[in-house]
């Protein structure tokens, strides 16, 4: 067994408490139950054990008082399609997978598969799945003067945002070294600066921002927020790749 999956495994002879102190250095939440030589035997996830506790199990018990038998696999020869198709379960979170022996040779979380497949990187079921950086799921949300954005997608390829300004708000006059931005109005009323040209834009309308053109985007309604998708495309995606000539938040 991969000594990567280490964090994730436990024994049916180990107490509750060394399962609860693995999850708690694994940081995911669940582990693999196995028994001699990694044949895996069932799943255990720290609700499972706070259910345990709930019905009178002691903290003195083994793990297998307690493991869920009832569990969905992988086999190592099946392909990402499938385990996709395995994901839309809501209820399935992390799949184990196995050989034709059903010993444990690797796991798989649903939040490390669409890291994997929104960076295109192509692997099969024995790729290092603990490599992935799972962060680019869940980007946070960041507020500035106007409203906010989140990030959905970063790779080498593009990045993708939702841009929410606030009623009567606009962005900085700004411009672009590296990327180019193509914006769809998803909700709301505003304008848009390309240089010298200002569009009134609605829902569904739809904006191409070259490199290198100004451009600003402004909420002209008082009462709703102005809503777009962005998708950047360029060399260089990160957030200092902005020149700002004007701005009503003085960031200039």
């Amino acid at each position: 067994m991969n000594g990567k999956l280490t964090p994730f495994v436990v024994s049916t002879s180990a107490s509750i408490v060394e399962a609860l102190e693995l999850i708690d250095k694994n940081k995911k939440g669940f582990l693999i139950v196995v028994r001699e030589r990694s044949e895996v035997m069932g799943t255990l996830t720290d609700g499972d054990i706070r259910r345990a506790f709930i019905s009178g199990v002691s903290i003195d018990e083994t793990v297998a008082k307690i493991y869920k038998r009832d569990f969905t696999s992988l086999l190592y020869k099946d392909g990402l399609s499938y385990a996709i198709d395995l994901f839309k379960n809501r209820a399935i979170k992390f799949l184990p997978i196995v050989n034709k022996e059903n010993k444990l040779i690797n796991i798989l979380t649903k939040s490390q598969l669409h890291s994997l497949l929104l960076q295109d990187i192509h692997a099969d079921l024995k790729y290092d799945f603990t490599s992935l950086d799972e962060s680019i799921v869940d980007y946070e949300i960041f507020q500035r003067p106007w409203g906010f954005y989140k990030t959905t997608v970063y790779n080498e390829y593009f990045q993708s945002k939702v841009i929410s300004v606030k009623p009567g708000a606009q962005l900085s006059l700004q411009s672009h070294d590296h990327r180019e931005e193509y914006w769809i109005v998803v909700h709301g009323t505003g304008t848009v600066q390309l240089d010298q040209s200002v569009l009134d834009v609605r829902c569904g309308s739809s904006v191409f921002v070259p490199i290198g053109c100004k451009h600003r985007l402004s909420n002209t309604d008082p009462r709703e927020s102005l809503i777009i998708t962005e998708v950047q495309i360029g060399e260089h995606l990160g957030e200092d790749d902005i020149i700002r000539y004007e701005d009503i938040y003085g960031r200039v």
